[in-house]
């Protein structure tokens, strides 16, 4: 597995395979041809037929600006490795190709890979590739799940986090002081800021999930409106870990360095769904985003609550396990309806299955490992009209025009 780093991106949203990963692969794509006058570039499948609501096209245009450069749209083709697919043609100053398209796949999380390049080609520092393995090495070492990231990152990872935790906190302060419509022909109000004026009016009993609610639904309105958020693991889904992470550092008064190696345990957690399965709407639907950051965020409050190793990972199968089947079907195309919402649940839920975990020993029938081969194995079977096409569930019956 890659380095957690990889994991938390910093940048703009709405998406971050729609948006970041096809910004990453256009640098790329420039660096290689610096001399193009102009550029084509064709998005396929799910890319293309979304793209136009994740500001995929807009991202690419601005990223190679002031190089001319066209867009092409193909829906009804897939490329064969993954259905995020791109490619960049750079063109002579007569529009000549000056090579062969080059083709990039953005599986997930702000991650690109190029034509060939495969998931084990790219430099692995975990040597544990399961929850099994790290269980195990904590045991062995008398040591928690944040400490085996440390020992294999090293102290220099805590920058990166501390910087994430800064733009995480932003972005909710931002979304919560910010009132208005979401950028898009849904005319989405925003509710951050009301629902958090009304959770601190209202009684202790009410109030501890709506000013919750109100901290996701802050990060997810901000991506929304392509600001500046944190992949956790992904833009859709960015608004469940920090709202997480922030209300039990107001309940508890806990320092900045616990939620450091909170987020340290949830990177390992989003780390591992990412390598065994897929942390992609596009591939595996709703469940490998929302589903992956209620797992990292349960077990983030786990470790907060004062859980062991073996409640961590418990609240981290659960908090996947009862997001399985969750399809991906943004109306629109836009990462707003059901999207936002759906943070503001799994912030919630994620609470719940910590709190459950804690107040368990540990033991349970289903590890989290079998509930991440099964997020892999539905995926698969799930039908390309519920995985970030638009095309089906909620996309296709409440079409707004």
């Amino acid at each position: 597995m890659d380095s957690i780093v990889q994991l938390y991106r910093i940048g703009n949203g709405p998406s971050s395979s729609h948006t970041m990963g096809p910004v990453f692969a256009t640098h790329d794509a420039a660096q290689k041809y610096p001399m193009a006058a102009s550029w084509r570039v064709t998005l396929y499948d799910s890319l293309a037929k979304t793209g136009r609501g994740h500001m995929t096209d807009q991202a690419i245009i601005q990223t190679f600006a002031p190089t001319p450069c066209e867009i092409v749209w193909l829906p009804e083709i897939s490329m064969p490795e993954h259905p995020n697919a791109l490619d960049f043609t750079p063109l002579d100053a007569n529009g000549t190709p000056l090579c062969e398209p080059m083709i990039y796949y953005s599986v997930g999380g702000g991650t690109i890979r190029r034509f060939g390049e495969k998931a084990e080609d790219i430099h692995h520092i975990y040597t544990a590739k399961t929850m099994r393995e790290i269980l195990a090495w904590c045991a062995q070492n008398g040591m928690s799940i944040w400490q085996y990231v440390q020992h294999i990152e090293g102290d220099s990872v805590f920058e990166h986090l501390a910087e994430a935790w800064q733009t995480m906190k932003n972005s909710m302060e931002d979304g919560l002081n910010t009132e208005g419509v979401l950028p898009g022909d849904l005319h989405l109000q925003r509710r951050a800021h009301t629902w958090n004026l009304k959770a601190r009016r209202a009684t202790s009993l009410f109030q501890k999930d709506v000013l919750l609610a109100s901290y996701a639904l802050a990060v997810a309105e901000q991506n929304a409106a392509a600001g500046v958020i944190v992949t956790a693991p992904t833009c859709g889904a960015s608004g469940v870990l920090p709202a997480v992470l922030r209300h039990l550092a107001e309940v508890y008064e806990v320092s900045d360095l616990e939620i450091l190696r909170a987020l340290a345990t949830a990177g390992l957690v989003g780390n591992l769904i990412k390598f065994n399965a897929s942390i992609s709407g596009a591939e595996a639907g709703c469940q490998a985003e929302i589903g992956a950051a209620c797992s990292m965020a349960a077990a983030a409050a786990a470790q907060m609550l004062g859980g062991t190793p073996q409640q961590i990972e418990y609240a981290a199968e659960m908090g996947l396990e009862h997001h399985l089947g969750l399809t991906c079907d943004p109306v629109n195309g836009l990462v707003q309806i059901p999207c936002i919402e759906r943070n503001a649940f799994a912030a919630m839920r994620a609470l719940g299955c910590a709190e459950f975990a804690v107040i368990s020993d540990g033991t349970h029938r289903i590890s989290f490992d079998q509930v991440v081969q099964t997020l892999l194995e539905t995926g698969r079977d799930m039908c390309s009209r519920y995985r970030e096409t638009a095309e089906g569930g909620l996309a296709k019956v409440c079409h707004i025009c």
